[in-house]
């Protein structure tokens, strides 16, 4: 990732708030998961691209610091203490990938490249032991759900970037006095790792599962972060939901409208009797107690709406518009 602008992979301006990242972001993982995208490299790269930036934006700490200098933002502590200071022509947007620095403002530093490493990483170690481990990072990863899935619950397999040891350096985050050309001086690499993740049910648009453990790893050996599922469910063709109830049409004959009778209602556990009561008006809505969406993380459940709609004879034979004549003569207009 090095020289890559994070700003420009997420399409949105260097001043764009919080929350248009995170849509930036959103927008982006559905279009190019490779679950949509079975088989496409290209999409499969980009998506890791856009995680990896979203990784840092969506970062406070980590986002001021990216800002500030730009891919070298993990060294940003180290900078701080060897007495460096960001160029402020640092934007490597229109610098052709390179982050600049006043070499001028070293303090006693001697100006040689491999000694401004040295102080860079001089008892690297012993200051980590002494730091606090910083806790990992959380993720999210987008995740669609029929009608069904979200109503029963499911267990899916997702594949996510998890960080890892980079084999390069061991973990040290250098090579000699410089920064590791693998990890860029993390010490650690992200690798796609495949998890069985399980959907509760009552699930809807908007939830955000929460699995814990599951995110970036510590770089101090810290706990991990989190990872968080952010639900979409996927429209249904014959059911409306809002919140936890659902709605439905239910097609009535003009017979069964009018005398009454019994019609099957669908559910999505299966189809159950409804009595239509004599002189049923089209568009008379019932409710079907307990018939709904499963409320997520509760016992309670959610009403069916069962809406009629009357469905007027075609085709009539000469003795049935013999009788709608009839029926005419006897209620005038």
């Amino acid at each position: 990732m090095a020289g890559t602008d994070y700003y420009k992979i997420l399409s949105v301006s260097r001043n764009a708030s919080d929350k248009e990242i995170k849509q930036a972001y959103r927008k982006l993982a559905r279009k190019l998961h490779p679950d949509v995208n079975p088989g496409n490299k290209e999409a499969e790269a980009r998506f890791k691209e856009v995680n990896a930036a979203y990784e840092v934006l969506s970062d406070p700490e980590n986002r001021r610091k990216y800002d500030q200098f730009g891919e070298n933002w993990q060294y940003a502590d180290q900078f701080a203490q060897a007495g460096w200071r960001a160029s402020p022509y640092h934007d490597f947007a229109t610098q052709e990938g390179f982050t600049i620095f006043d070499f001028g403002d070293l303090g006693s530093g001697s100006g040689d490249f491999g000694s401004i490493f040295d102080t860079i990483f001089r008892d690297f170690g012993a200051r980590t032991a002494t730091r606090r481990p910083r806790r990992g990072q959380d993720i999210e990863h987008p995740i669609e759900v029929t009608l069904e899935e979200a109503y029963r619950g499911s267990t899916r397999t997702i594949e996510v970037q998890v960080e890892s040891l980079c084999h390069v350096c061991n973990g040290r985050g250098a090579l000699g006095n410089a920064p590791c050309y693998t990890c860029g001086g993390r010490g650690r690499v992200l690798r796609p790792q495949r998890l069985e993740v399980k959907i509760p049910p009552g699930v809807k648009d908007g939830s955000r599962i929460r699995m814990a453990g599951k995110g970036r790893a510590s770089p101090g050996g810290g706990a991990s972060g989190d990872l968080y599922l952010l639900v979409s469910v996927r429209p249904h063709p014959l059911f409306q939901r809002k919140g936890s109830d659902l709605h439905v049409e239910v097609s009535v004959s003009l017979s069964d409208a009018m005398l009454g009778g019994e019609v099957e209602v669908p559910t999505l556990k299966g189809k159950i009797a409804l009595k239509i009561p004599p002189e049923t008006q089209n568009g008379k809505v019932f409710r079907l107690a307990g018939q709904g969406m499963p409320v997520m993380g509760d016992t309670k459940k959610g009403d069916l709406f069962a809406k009629v709609k009357v469905i007027l004879p075609t085709k009539l034979t000469d003795k049935e518009k013999e009788l709608f004549q009839q029926m005419q003569e006897l209620r005038p207009k």
